[in-house]
């Protein structure tokens, strides 16, 4: 049996996908800023840093969502939301390794 004061598994994802979500949304935020400087300095237009703004609202939505699970805790409400933050938090991972190659190809064929 487990103890009432102890999380669960999906309780703790769901807090750690929470915090790195929002921590993400700062990266990005910061990597968006980089660019803009990047795509000043050039003088040209990119589309990456569109790209990264639309990572950006994956890991809102995914913070949300989690946070959302952890606020409906216990109940079939917050086990949907834990699913879907899950979901798009892993989409929005893959489509973070995506920009990088997109960002790493785009800075060294100019």
């Amino acid at each position: 049996m487990s103890n009432p004061e102890t999380p669960s598994l999906d309780d703790d994802i769901c807090v750690h996908i929470f915090s790195v979500s929002a921590t993400m949304v700062g990266v990005c935020l910061t990597v968006i800023g980089i660019i803009r400087v990047v795509i000043t300095l050039r003088q040209e237009d990119l589309i990456i840093d569109d790209l990264v703004a639309v990572n950006l609202m994956f890991y809102l939505t995914s913070a949300f969502c989690s946070y959302w699970s952890l606020r409906a805790h216990r109940t079939r409400r917050g086990r949907v939301m834990m699913h879907i933050a899950d979901a798009v938090f892993l989409i929005a991972l893959a489509f973070t390794a995506i920009n990088a190659g997109a960002i790493t190809w785009a800075v060294t064929t100019t």
